[in-house]
């Protein structure tokens, strides 16, 4: 649940639509790194991006499901699809990772936290994602301690296509998904429909002795449409929109843990985003003007049942508005002397966030209530610059100033370079930032009926953060790409931690988090019909004070997927991924909590494969957690069990 209950606890259309990309990932351009479309070889930034043929290829439906294996980032979902899910983020606080949706911050103001639920989010309207790890406020302004995740749907760019996908599989599951896009004149357009329904698992852990083996329903609606106008060269109005909505069933931890079947999430989450870009000049300047609204609504429903010793029962509804109006330009200057591909960007930023909360809810018998009814604007204005010197050096650099209505101004700095040394096939990227978190609505304004109040004279959190290390591309076997080899070192510094005061009646800043390790990356080609991407992340977070780790951030995390072609039409991709152990809350098996203590490590093996008769249609099979793990990533809840999904895909021109 999504909340800070005091009793419970006492782009490719990305910023810019002008995007482009290719199949080698040496060539991926992005956007969301630096604001300038710029190959990832050359941004000072850790980024991974993930296409739909990565989606395809792994068998990924959901944003949790795609985002498992990223290097530097740790997924926490408490049950199944639909239910609450975190990313922590290098180590970072799921509240210090800002989600965009083509390049509009969409982290949920009603959240107590202000975080996004990665747990709603399918895939079928999304065409690509790109995960920028490292503090990037000073191009995005709040929650971008640890990073930034870059939602971005699909846009028509080709003949005019139906895409149809169909699926079925144990335990009782049913998915179907159908894009229609295409680009006719100077209209573009995309229109994309999914419904996703399963009966679920039991995700209470089975180790208990409250486990009943209650199935935890989930069901998924979306619509997406996507269109645009090109009334002249250079010139592109478009229109976003976006629905889904998901109800899902999940288990709840209590003193202690019970098994309740009647616990339910319904989730609705509503965007639209109206703008236009256009090439002046020449293509010396490109400017993007748009404004965006969304709105999210969370019910979260328990109904009283006799046989539970916590006698918990609730009805809370949570209400999210944010109204986001965004003029950002680049301007391309011309080469000079040892300098070339230079390019400034400026632009201005406003965003207007409204949270209502409302919880009704009780335990032992006694009833609590928690409200929340406020709003907050912030007014932004940001810079940056980028050049490449002498064909080898690739400078960045990005200032921002955000005025939030809640606690004044926030100046954010940004720099970093991407040294390039041909002669060793080898890149050297660095970079050195600072970010913010503001306060949400909840910690200034929220109120409870056992006393909390919240803290309107917050400051907002404060981080500095570097990273340095090389990319190799390997040579041998007279194969020139035979391995791409990547490791950095990150440390980020989080003053000003906003926590609840001791006595559970406020918030207070208090205290600082030290966060280090070493995300690495080996992606091996051995053979034309063999890839393996490996990778591992180590992650020390420390709270200054105690000395102590910090909750729920495992130290080693890594993950080896395999692509295997043994003919042109089949495609086999098993993957493994590994969960070290991490501190938590622990619970014995009586659901009793016993303190805080070291968690269960865990490994899951999925596989996917899929077999293609034309290149407009093919069968496939995926199998999630083939061997059955009870991995608890939340101490008390696990993975869902062994599944099998399999289904087609046609293209219908």
């Amino acid at each position: 649940m999504p909340k800070k209950n005091l009793l419970g606890a006492c782009l490719a259309v990305s910023l810019f639509p002008f995007a482009a990309w290719a199949d080698n990932s040496s060539q991926m351009i992005t956007v969301t790194a630096t604001r300038i479309p710029t190959e990832v070889q050359n941004v000072p930034a850790d980024v991974t991006v993930l296409t739909k043929q990565d989606f395809i290829k792994r068998g990924d439906t959901t944003l949790v499901q795609a985002l498992a294996t990223v290097p530097g980032v740790y997924v926490v979902q408490q049950g199944g699809p639909g239910n609450v899910a975190s990313v922590f983020m290098r180590g970072t606080n799921s509240e210090d990772v800002l989600v965009l949706l083509d390049g509009v911050p969409v982290n949920d103001p009603s959240d107590p936290n202000g975080a996004f639920n990665f747990g709603d989010y399918t895939l079928s309207d999304v065409a690509r994602i790109e995960v920028v790890r490292g503090p990037m406020s000073s191009l995005y302004g709040a929650s971008a301690i640890g990073g930034v995740i870059n939602i971005i749907t699909v846009r028509g760019e080709e003949k005019p296509h139906a895409d149809i996908r169909l699926a079925g599989g144990y335990p009782a599951q049913v998915q179907g998904s159908a894009t229609i896009s295409g680009k006719t004149g100077k209209f573009d357009y995309a229109l994309s429909g999914a419904i996703d329904e399963e009966s679920g698992f039991d995700y209470t852990a089975k180790r208990l002795s409250v486990y009943a083996n209650h199935q935890d329903p989930f069901r998924s609606k979306l619509g997406s449409l996507t269109l645009g106008y090109t009334p002249v060269a250079g010139t592109r109005i478009s229109l976003v929109l976006r629905a889904q909505k998901t109800a899902s069933a999940f288990p709840d931890l209590g003193d202690p843990i019970y098994d309740d079947p009647n616990e339910w999430d319904y989730n609705t989450n509503l965007f639209g985003k109206l703008g236009v870009t256009s090439t002046l000049f020449n293509g010396a300047l490109t400017t993007q003007l748009f404004i965006a609204r969304m709105q999210s609504k969370l019910h979260y429903k328990n109904l009283y049942n006799g046989n539970d010793p916590n006698g918990a029962q609730a009805n809370d509804i949570y209400h999210g508005y944010r109204t986001d109006v965004q003029l950002n330009n680049i301007l391309h200057l011309p080469d000079a002397g040892i300098s070339s591909a230079s390019s400034l960007l400026f632009g201005v930023e406003y965003k207007n966030d409204t949270a209502d909360e409302n919880v009704d809810e009780a335990y032992f018998g006694y009833p609590f209530t928690e409200t929340l009814h406020a709003s907050q604007h912030a007014i932004a204005g940001h810079v940056g610059a980028q050049t490449t010197l002498s064909n080898r050096l690739t400078l960045t650099a990005a200032l921002r100033d955000d005025a939030v209505s809640s606690f004044g101004n926030a100046f954010t700095g940004r720099i970093g370079g991407v040294l390039a040394i041909p002669e060793a096939h080898m890149n050297i990227k660095s970079s050195f930032g600072t970010g913010f978190l503001a306060p949400s609505l909840f910690d200034l304004y929220g109120v409870s009926s056992y006393g909390y109040v919240g803290n309107p004279n917050l400051r907002p959190e404060y981080s500095t953060g570097y990273d340095v290390g090389p990319e190799v591309v390997i040579p041998a076997f007279g194969v020139g790409d035979f391995a791409d080899l990547s490791a950095t070192y990150f440390h980020s510094s989080i003053r000003d931690l906003i926590t609840t005061n001791a006595n559970f009646t406020s918030e207070e800043n208090i205290g600082r988090a030290n966060i280090s390790g070493v995300e690495s990356e080996l992606v091996l080609r051995p053979a034309p019909w063999l890839t393996a991407d490996i990778n591992y992340t180590y992650t020390n977070a420390i709270d200054a004070q105690t000395q102590g780790k910090l909750l729920r951030r495992p130290e080693n995390t890594g993950s080896v997927t395999l692509t295997i072609n043994p003919t042109q039409r089949l495609t086999i991709t098993p993957q493994i991924r590994y969960v070290g152990r991490f501190l938590d809350y622990l619970y014995n098996d009586q659901g009793y909590p016993t303190g805080v203590g070291s968690a269960r490590p865990g490994t899951i093996v999925n596989l996917n494969v899929s077999y293609g008769f034309s290149d407009k249609f093919s069968l496939f099979a995926t199998g999630d957690n083939i061997f059955n793990s009870n991995f608890e990533p939340v101490n008390g809840l696990q993975i869902a069990g062994a599944s099998l999904l399999m289904g087609v895909r046609a293209r219908i021109e």
